[in-house]
């Protein structure tokens, strides 16, 4: 290759390496008949290829902001490109700037007919101005002096972007009901001219992307890039060849919350800290509030009148079967778990270390007690990687005994409210609500609902898809206390088998929606990748498909910290586990082939809580045979990363 040759090679590669490497300056040249578009750049005052990471300060009230005046200055976007007018006369040009989640997308055609849009797609998150009624903005008079000129402009990205009503009260824009989604944002510039403005080649619901057609909104993306706008006259679009990263972090240690709703301002005051209040600073500023368990009173439980360190003591097998056999049934508590009546107590914000901790209190003889603990987050968001690197109790000491705890981190819905419905189900339609009988009994069936769940739920239960007519057999043996072997039979192999393992438990919560072309009921397999996940759902009206794997119990407690994962997307949630973020191996996998997968907006809550065995058919111990506490059960926090 002679010098000439290698020289036009590299001039060529150049724009590539440029983008490649996140270094791009602006867009590439592009020609029209009646102008030149280049150097196209939608946020000049942030660097490229830095992830931006939300901001939470007034995101309660107002919801996220992308940037805000904290990240820089004016808290919009600078954006600019150049235009040469090529014609023989002054004129002027019409311009608008779309943007995009490209993380948490449908594609936008629906590729059996690419000349026609996905209709996800209008579910995509994009949009243009702030002020969704603003079309296509005016250069002003561009001279045809063959020169290129700069036109700048300013913009941020929002929620509820198109304006919908649905997302209004009293008027009022509550965009933080559509907050924006975390992942990569794309930029698309398109530029017309004014003959094409004057003629409405573009539609006025694509100019304003807040009108709906009749079949719904239309994707700018789509109409653009692949329908009809891609071939309109005198119309240049050009995407942007750098994203956006967006992240969210909020900070375990920017206090705790006590919503007004949970506890009356009375006695918020009185247990009140500097780091949990119901305060206007911390409304603003904290990212985690306390979460308050509904206690169900038809969950009460028949408890052993023990208090024992199951956890550092030498609580057993043994122990636990004489106990389960020989206390009479007038000697056993008659409780239900219970929640802390004294906020700011079992949960601790750290400002110093940016931690949270949470703690589940010991019992006393007649101050019996198993109480629930936990916190969720107060801005919702659709879509995304949850990440949460935490050190949370074990749940089985050196006799792989249970101290009857269930650690859940789950994703559940912001609102059941209608500004907060899934999308539809079009056919039999979701439950219509949470709870019933098995059999929907008392229950009726809606086009849509609000709630929404994605759970890991990790305890000592068996692991295996079960039955109405339960495997393992346990053998009850014969209540005589003078011989041992009588009344402290072992356990099946099947149990003993994974005797120091609990069990992740992996659920989404999709209200029995039979829309899904694989939706079954039973126990059948879902393939991921290498491995075969057994999904279970008791019958074709229960709302909930779960999936189970054993894991050693000193691997996921036992540690420092550890890291959890739910990854939901818009056709599929994965669960991943491991001891770092860049080590984490798959335990859960759905797809929208087999269950529906939410689309509204989810909060996250990590729990340790006392769950009811009776929910767990087929588990070895019994919450109601399991002490009470005789030391508090501690859990922390040290982060959670949505990206």
């Amino acid at each position: 290759m002679n010098f000439l040759r290698r020289y036009i090679l590299l001039i060529s590669l150049l724009p590539s390496l440029f983008i490649s490497c996140g270094q791009s300056t602006g867009s590439a040249e592009a020609m029209s008949e009646e102008f030149i578009i280049r150097a196209f750049n939608p946020i000049t005052n942030w660097k490229q290829g830095e992830t931006l990471s939300l901001d939470y300060t007034e995101a309660m009230v107002f919801g996220f902001y992308i940037p805000t005046i904290r990240q820089v200055e004016g808290g919009l976007f600078n954006a600019e490109f150049k235009i040469k007018n090529t014609g023989a006369a002054p004129q002027k040009f019409y311009y608008k700037i779309y943007y995009q989640n490209e993380s948490y997308k449908f594609p936008e055609r629906d590729f059996p007919d690419t000349t026609r849009q996905r209709g996800e797609a209008s579910e995509n998150f994009y949009g243009s101005w702030e002020d969704a009624n603003t079309a296509f903005v005016e250069t002003g008079v561009i001279p045809a002096d063959k020169e290129f000129h700069p036109v700048e402009t300013k913009f941020r990205i929002v929620g509820n972007p198109r304006n919908e009503k649905r997302y209004f009260s009293q008027d009022k824009n509550d965009r933080w009901k559509r907050n924006p989604r975390v992942g990569e944002y794309s930029f698309m510039l398109v530029v017309t001219s004014a003959a094409a403005i004057q003629q409405k080649l573009i539609p006025e619901n694509v100019a304003n992307i807040g009108i709906a057609a009749e079949t719904g909104f239309v994707n700018p993306y789509f109409f653009f890039l692949y329908g009809k706008g891609k071939s309109l006259p005198n119309t240049i679009v050009q995407k942007f060849p750098v994203n956006l990263k967006v992240i969210a972090n909020p900070d375990p240690g920017a206090g705790i919350y006590l919503h007004p709703i949970a506890f009356s301002k009375e006695i918020a005051d009185k247990y009140q800290t500097g780091n949990c209040s119901q305060a206007p600073e911390l409304y603003n500023l904290a990212a985690f509030e306390l979460f308050i368990h509904y206690v169900d009173p038809s969950t009460k439980l028949n408890n052993i009148p023990v208090i024992a360190d199951v956890l550092n003591g030498t609580y057993s097998r043994l122990d636990y079967n004489w106990n389960k056999r020989f206390y009479r049934k007038e000697e056993l508590i008659a409780i239900t778990s219970s929640v802390t009546t004294r906020p700011c107590e079992t949960v601790i914000s750290d400002p110093v270390n940016h931690k949270i901790t949470m703690r589940n209190p010991k019992s006393e003889f007649g101050k019996w007690q198993k109480q629930n603990v936990g916190v969720i987050t107060r801005h919702g968001m659709t879509f995304g990687k949850y990440t949460v690197k935490c050190k949370l109790t074990e749940l089985l000491n050196k006799q792989n005994m249970w101290n009857g705890l269930t650690n859940a981190i789950w994703l559940i819905t912001q609102s059941q409210e209608e500004w907060n419905y899934r999308r539809n189900c079009n056919n039999g339609g979701y439950m219509a609500n949470y709870y019933g009988g098995g059999d929907g009994s008392g229950n009726k069936r809606v086009k849509n609902v609000g709630y929404s769940e994605i759970d890991f739920e990790i305890l000592k239960t068996v692991p295996y898809c079960p039955t109405w007519t339960l495997p393992p057999a346990y053998s009850h043996g014969i209540d005589d206390q003078r011989n041992v072997q009588n009344w402290n039979v072992p356990f099946p192999d099947e149990i003993i088998a994974d005797d120091d393992k609990v069990v992740v438990s992996c659920t989404n919560w999709d209200m029995a929606c039979w829309q899904p072309v694989d939706f079954h009921d039973g126990c059948y397999p879902v393939r991921y990748q290498n491995t075969t996940f057994w999904a279970h759902r008791w019958d074709k009206n229960y709302r909930a498909l779960t999936q189970k794997t054993p894991e050693r119990d000193d691997e996921l407690f036992g540690s420092s910290w550890y890291y959890f994962q739910i990854d939901w997307q818009p056709d599929k949630i994965i669960w991943r586990i491991g001891p770092s973020k860049d080590k984490l191996r798959v335990v859960g996998y759905q797809d929208d082939k087999v269950t529906s997968i939410p689309n509204n907006q989810m909060l996250l809550i990590i729990t340790q809580e006392f769950h009811n065995t009776k929910w767990w058919i087929g588990s070895a111990y019994s919450q109601d045979n399991t002490p009470f506490p005789k030391v508090d059960y501690v859990g922390e926090i040290y982060e959670l990363t949505i990206e």
